[in-house]
């Protein structure tokens, strides 16, 4: 790519179209997870509702003797899981075989076929296996083309991943506003196909950025291709080992989607100017505030860095582990001092998103730019798929934990969370003082 290019917000012009494809994969994406918890325990779950669903009986028995509550739990944290865990397979796919524009366009074709399947009730379970397969093919392989237009010691390049992230959390905002509101409003299945919209917006927007975006460097498979040297694998080494911890520290933020929802329909107050207003605009409340947090941190750090050298890395997600720390406690104390009606003030659900959202911006774009600056350029769709792997297990968790719910009070529910967060801080403040893992510039 061309190093000079500085065509939008000083970041090459090929950002842009990644940005805003990603912004409308992620409307459809956000949409699905801000209906899918509440969909299942409201609806899905129900007496009756589950009669005729394809294959639903043999994958009802995957999880024993769960119901209710705590089967959606099991069911949503499969789900996200899963759609973390196929990048993995998409970057081989993409690394060996077809190449990341072909593996990216059959990915957003796939999940739009998967969102439109959505809306016809009986063919949930082949709906959800449409979207688990069509995001492992693009996710991963959107992201690393973003790496792939900056050279490796560029330093604009821990920038665009803050406006990578800026670009999800637009969709992330808008996504609950519309198709959560259409889905409470107007019929679960309503809001499902508007999200299969939402990625075909997202297909056109690739197709019409392809000229500007990394030229594929890729060849079929063949003998003696793709040997990684000795620094490689260290590389990848340092990554793997990151894995496990980054997907515990990952467990409260990604709750969220999950019990969170569940607990804030029942005992928030969830009410403006009389009106109810729907669950899932929860979502784009934590959103805004994210999106905020997200665009003032580079002018924050850039300010302390005038005076003393800006935190690296692992500095960073020891700093997002403690604000995550102080957003469950947030939730923890709201439900300790809720009403004799079981609910609680919405400042309490105002405060977590806040520190919460200060958490997410020092460990998600930190963490990401840590694995493209670690990935061996042979195996760049490889190794991001790996970093999606720490959402795979996070989301295993946070679907065996959101279980909890249902037989723990709640504020000692919120307080495990704020205990697993504080756990991951400190590990993150010994490898940051040891320098145990990667060392920043």
């Amino acid at each position: 790519m061309n190093q000079g290019d500085r065509a939008f917000l000083g970041h090459p012009r090929g950002l842009a179209y990644l940005l805003f494809t990603e912004a409308w994969e992620r409307f459809s994406y956000y949409g699905m997870q801000s209906l899918l918890a509440l969909y299942l325990v409201k609806h899905l779950l129900q007496p009756g509702q589950a009669d005729g669903l394809l294959f639903f009986d043999a994958f009802r028995q995957l999880y024993g003797g769960l119901d209710g509550q705590p089967l959606a739990s099991a069911i949503v944290g499969t789900y996200f899981a899963s759609v973390y865990v196929t990048p993995i397979l998409g970057g081989l796919v993409a690394d060996r075989l077809l190449g990341r524009h072909r593996t990216v366009l059959l990915g957003a074709l796939t999940m739009m076929a998967g969102h439109f399947l959505m809306a016809v009730q009986a063919a949930f379970l082949p709906a959800l296996g449409l979207l688990v397969l069509g995001s492992g093919l693009f996710k991963g392989n959107l992201a690393s083309q973003i790496g792939a237009l900056y050279g490796r010691d560029d330093p604009r390049r821990d920038g665009a991943f803050q406006l990578y992230y800026l670009g999800i959390n637009i969709g992330l905002i808008a996504a609950p506003l519309v198709i959560g509101t259409l889905a409470e409003t107007r019929g679960w299945h309503v809001g499902f196909a508007v999200a299969g919209v939402g990625m075909a917006i997202a297909t056109i927007i690739y197709l019409a950025g392809r000229r500007h975006l990394p030229v594929d460097d890729y060849r079929p498979r063949s003998k003696g291709r793709g040997r990684m040297t000795g620094q490689d694998l260290r590389g990848l080494l340092g990554i793997v080992l990151l894995i496990p911890l980054l997907a515990v520290a990952l467990l409260p933020n990604n709750q969220i989607f999950n019990a969170y929802l569940i607990w804030g329909d029942a005992h928030l107050e969830l009410t403006l100017g009389g009106l109810r207003v729907p669950t899932s605009w929860l979502i784009t409340l934590d959103a805004g505030l994210g999106l905020t947090i997200l665009a003032a941190l580079p002018f924050v750090y850039r300010r302390y860095a005038r005076h003393r050298p800006e935190p690296g890395d692992l500095a960073k997600l020891t700093i997002g582990s403690l604000f995550a720390t102080g957003g469950m406690l947030c939730l923890a104390l709201g439900s300790a001092l809720a009403g004799a009606d079981g609910r609680t003030g919405l400042g309490w659900a105002i405060a977590f998103h806040l520190l919460n959202g200060i958490g997410f911006a020092h460990i998600l774009p930190v963490s990401l730019s840590l694995f493209t600056r670690a990935a061996p350029p042979r195996q760049a769709g490889l190794a991001i798929g790996l970093y999606y792997l720490v959402f795979f297990l996070g989301n295993i968790l946070v679907g065996w934990v959101g279980g909890f719910y249902a037989r723990m009070p709640a504020t000692a529910f919120w307080l495990l969370h704020a205990g697993i967060a504080a756990g991951c801080g400190a590990i993150f403040l010994i490898l940051t003082l040891r320098k145990a893992i990667f060392r920043s510039d």
